[in-house]
């Protein structure tokens, strides 16, 4: 077995489905799960912003985050997109589930 990664970004809820659907069909990602409504404060250059946005769960491995890093920066619209990787040890997880995202991603 590989690493496996969950991946985190938030998006306007108009793009969400759109990103979801090419990291999938490009095997990026095994699975994106769109969760919208989410709401995010911050702050950019100098200001502070609240957004409506949908937040991207995606499942991935390791190996492929490079590659689905640049793709999200491609299409994602924001100047500095949210791309956030969270390790999954593969012993820690359901066996034929984390050998699903593999086959899907290779």
């Amino acid at each position: 077995m590989s690493g496996y990664r969950l991946v985190i970004c938030n998006c306007p809820p108009d793009k969400a489905e759109g990103i979801a659907r090419a990291l999938v069909e490009e095997r990026l990602a095994a699975c994106v799960n769109v969760v919208p409504g989410v709401g995010s404060v911050y702050r950019w250059k100098g200001e502070l912003c609240r957004d409506a946005e949908s937040t991207l769960l995606i499942k991935t491995q390791a190996a492929r985050m490079a590659a689905l890093t640049a793709r999200l920066v491609e299409l994602h619209p924001y100047e500095v997109p949210e791309v956030i990787s969270l390790e999954l040890k593969a012993d820690e997880g359901e066996k034929r589930y984390l050998d699903w995202v593999e086959e899907e991603t290779s």
